[in-house]
């Protein structure tokens, strides 16, 4: 089915490309006339400066491998013209005599005056007496203009290129004809497919390409099948869904990169909507996501309809091979009000009016990290995709990862704790608003309440010596596993603090007493051990219990409250809450 979709995206393309070609890069071309004679200099540079070139519709040769294996009329200067490499290799003469070969069989094939042209220019061709540009190097990509036009782009020589490479594919295989699994017509099946997947470098891929059907051992193969013949595609099939996927990948607008994993998505019909760059983007429009929620409340179609289909898939890298993680089909309608609830989950009390209200994928994912980059694996970024994109609840293993990266590092963050409080709300199925948003007085879950007094006593204790490490960073991550085995020695060394808080401030005691009287009035006694999902809510009670404790300090001008956990607090929402302390 993914290869199927894809299939149609590249249908839907305005360009139809000829079989065996794709977009690519030159960034040299060589002019010639009809005689094969270099026109003034020969050189053209495509673009000026630009190194990377500019794009044109070329004919491709599909896969390279470690052997030699030449592209037609447009490849390496190595290829082309026989240009050396930095260390001499003993197969440039082999490359360039592959290329020079191929071209003369094409002249004799289609009699095209251009490609006769560039083979009379080849045949007589002393690289020696040739004066090369000097920011020409040998893997710069060179074709020719024969009186300023490209052979490729004449009729017979795509139909030569095409016939070409599909007698070496049927000439391959002796199976006979078969059923396309993508098209469903009978057709030789291709192996190998005739184009890489490519771009997939920053997930850990080869640069070289990827595929994305391929059996490399007797356990994948049946039937007597290998290769990519066990999922037998025709040669325009097996074409056009790496050319999409390619498309995909090149387009910003149309796939994200989140850790090891890249996402692709796209709509059956031509659609410009916005809804995935929302989770995207590290900071979120705040504005954007109103018009969002808005639209959805109203009924309203937000930039598309409802019912147009919606498709994703989720790729990291395995080896040469692509390896699929996820696939979706659903529809933008879905998508939108799955987004919504994405967006409402995330809602969480802030101490800063400045704080950023959302988090996209890759905060969420690398706050679960020491070293995301290093660290991170596939399954994170997919478990927090399918949900914004498909809707669901968040695996188990999201919370207990969280809930551990508190207590190793004996300290809550704010992207942390949206986690949190997103898994346990999907779990539970909970859509009220507002709830677990901010401080909740009347809940009265003994987790919940442990995590509140120990936010209290922590202030009380900052308030009274403000010392370098405080009870959080010694006892956090017993307190919020176990928190009968220390709630009592706590609340004995609290007294101390008290104490000397009603000589020095009296008026800040009384306050701090009657929020510990509040807390404990709730509680029948300390838990002796605490599920994840109540080590979840000790979390949030004690990061409520914060942020309530400072707003109403930050309120009444009371300045002993200003040295609350500046780390914290700080690192989350003004210094990229997205990463992890």
């Amino acid at each position: 089915m993914l290869m199927q979709k894809l299939k149609e995206y590249a249908d839907r393309s305005d360009t139809e490309l000829p079989t065996m070609y794709k977009r690519g890069r030159i960034q040299w071309f060589i002019n010639l006339d009809r005689e094969g004679n270099l026109i003034g200099n020969g050189f053209v540079a495509t673009s000026g400066g630009d190194k990377k070139g500019k794009e044109y519709i070329i004919p491709h040769c599909g896969a390279k491998t470690s052997g030699i294996k030449s592209n037609l009329l447009v490849d390496s200067a190595e290829y082309a013209l026989g240009v050396d490499r930095t260390k001499i290799d003993k197969k440039t003469a082999q490359r360039h005599e592959k290329f020079v070969l191929l071209i003369i069989d094409c002249a004799k094939k289609t009699s095209n005056y251009k490609v006769i042209a560039v083979a009379k220019f080849l045949e007589k061709l002393k690289l020696d007496a040739l004066e090369l540009p000097k920011e020409m190097k040998y893997n710069s990509i060179v074709s020719f203009l024969v009186e300023g036009e490209m052979p490729t782009d004449d009729k017979d020589v795509q139909e030569y290129w095409k016939e070409k490479n599909q007698v070496a594919s049927e000439g391959a295989e002796n199976i006979g004809k078969v059923k396309c699994h993508i098209c469903g017509n009978s057709c030789y099946p291709v192996s190998p497919h005739p184009q890489n997947i490519r771009g997939l470098g920053t997930i850990g891929g080869q640069t070289s390409g990827m595929t994305l059907i391929s059996a490399n051992s007797e356990a994948f193969e049946s039937y007597g099948l290998e290769k990519s013949l066990i999922a037998p595609t025709c040669h325009t099939c097996a074409e056009a869904y790496a050319t999409a996927a390619n498309d995909l990948i090149k387009n910003s607008d149309t796939h994200i990169t989140v850790g090891p994993l890249i996402y692709l998505f796209w709509t059956k019909n031509d659609l410009n909507i916005p809804l995935v760059s929302l989770i995207t983007a590290p900071n979120p429009d705040p504005e954007q996501v109103k018009r969002l929620v808005l639209s959805s409340q109203k009924g309203v179609l937000y930039y598309a309809m409802d019912d147009e289909a919606f498709y994703a898939t989720a790729w990291s890298a395995s080896g040469a091979r692509v390896a699929v993680r996820d696939w979706i089909m659903t529809t933008v309608g879905n998508v939108r009000n799955n987004l919504v609830e994405w967006f409402e989950l995330q809602k969480l009390a802030s101490e800063y009016e400045d704080a950023r209200p959302f988090y996209g994928i890759w905060s969420l994912a690398a706050s679960l990290y020491q070293k995301p980059a290093n660290q991170m694996v596939a399954n994170v970024p997919k478990a927090l995709l399918h949900m914004s994109l498909q809707g669901g609840k968040l695996p188990d293993w999201i919370l207990y990862q969280a809930v551990n990266r508190n207590k190793a590092g004996r300290s809550v963050t704010r992207p942390r704790l949206v986690l949190i409080k997103m898994a346990l709300l999907s779990s539970w199925g909970i859509k009220k608003e507002g709830y677990l948003v901010e401080l909740d007085k009347g809940n009265t879950n003994p987790a919940y309440l442990c995590g509140r007094l120990l936010a209290e006593l922590e202030a009380i204790q900052r308030a009274s010596i403000n010392p370098k490490a405080t009870i959080v960073d010694r006892f956090y991550g017993s307190a919020s596993t176990a928190p009968a085995s220390v709630f009592g020695n706590l609340m004995r060394g609290t007294q101390a603090h008290l104490a000397k808080l009603r000589k020095e401030k009296p008026g800040l005691a009384v306050v701090f007493q009657k929020r510990l009287e509040e807390i404990q009035s709730g509680l029948m006694g300390f838990p002796r051990v605490l599920t994840m999902e109540e080590q979840g809510l000790f979390a949030l009670g004690y990061y409520h219990q914060r942020v309530y404790d400072r707003s109403k300090a930050d309120s009444k001008g009371q300045e002993s409250h200003k040295d609350f956990d500046e780390e914290v607090f700080n690192n989350n929402d003004n210094q990229g809450a997205d990463q992890c302390e």
